[in-house]
């Protein structure tokens, strides 16, 4: 896994919805809680940006069709039968780091 570095984006508990790139993705990059996290940025149902939709009860809301994807799992709610790719986050020295698998480590993975 390599980790990217998310520049101008300090975590200081604040809640945010940010788009970002890192590892030639797309990112949505989510405070709330006092946590961060880094999701999909296009929703798999409408295709919405969900950088510009909101969150509620830990769920990342699509703004086209109010379709809810969890912070942490990615998983879409009951009903959905969808999800969005989470990818893991570290703060380090104040700053964020997003984690992204290349292919080949995803497909080693698939197999282990």
């Amino acid at each position: 896994m390599k980790w990217y570095k998310i520049p101008d984006i300090q975590p200081d508990g604040k809640p945010f919805i940010k788009k970002v790139k890192a590892g030639g993705k797309t990112l949505c990059l989510v405070g709330f809680d006092n946590q961060v996290f880094a999701l999909s940025a296009r929703c798999p149902h409408a295709g919405g940006d969900l950088t510009e939709g909101w969150c509620k009860n830990r769920k990342l809301i699509c703004p086209v069709h109010r379709y809810s994807y969890s912070l942490d799992t990615g998983k879409g709610s009951e009903g959905q039968n969808d999800y969005i790719e989470s990818y893991p986050v570290e703060i380090r020295n104040n700053s964020i780091y997003v984690g992204i698998n290349s292919f080949w480590e995803k497909l080693k993975q698939a197999f282990k």
